[in-house]
């Protein structure tokens, strides 16, 4: 007689496949199995149905994509009660990618996404976040921001206040019946607002 060591079910050649346990052990590990699954479906049903947009979005936002503030972004519009209710853009330079001749697709590509936002989440308001030591004023405008900062913090704010104030002046001409906030982050995630004109 030949001896087989039992793997705990034998596929033999009985009805419905000859399913059958040889002991507690795996009786009680295809139990556990079938548990975790039925008591993890209510919370992946319920991760997907608060993915899913609910038509309260308040705001559309372009910000930068500087890796060193994308947390204190996030926080910040937390703080504001927008969590899950925006729409994120983000460019090299927010205002100033959103602006440059040199990019030109991105600025067609920000007005595309507000469009869209506008017809999908119906968007009140379009924020437009820049922030200090950004790279891009270096690449886009020749001009070291940093060394400014230094030196001149009001005239860096003014260099970013320029191209805030030109981006929302150029989306109120498209959509008068938008909200428009121009705001500038400093380094340490804290936010300052730009008025429209000086």
């Amino acid at each position: 007689m030949q001896h087989r060591q039992s793997s705990g079910i034998d596929f033999g050649s009985t009805c419905c496949g000859g399913l059958r346990h040889d002991s507690r052990r795996t009786f009680l590990k295809i139990a556990a199995l079938g548990a975790g699954a039925a008591l993890m479906a209510p919370l992946t049903a319920g991760a997907a149905r608060a993915a899913q947009p609910t038509g309260e979005v308040e705001a559309l936002l372009l910000s930068c994509m500087d890796y060193r503030l994308i947390d204190d972004i996030g926080r910040y519009m937390d703080g504001r009660g927008l969590t899950n209710r925006y729409d994120h853009v983000i460019l090299a330079g927010a205002s100033l990618g959103a602006l440059t001749d040199r990019k030109k697709a991105w600025g067609e590509a920000f007005w595309d996404q507000v469009a869209v936002a506008r017809q999908l989440h119906r968007i009140r308001r379009v924020m437009v976040m820049d922030h200090r030591d950004c790279g891009a004023y270096r690449v886009f405008l020749g001009t070291d921001l940093a060394a400014d900062l230094m030196a001149d913090p009001e005239k860096e704010t003014a260099v970013h206040a320029e191209q805030l104030r030109a981006l929302g002046a150029a989306i109120k001409e498209r959509h008068p019946d938008l909200k428009v906030e121009l705001l500038l982050m400093a380094l340490d995630g804290s936010v300052e607002s730009i008025a429209d004109s000086a």
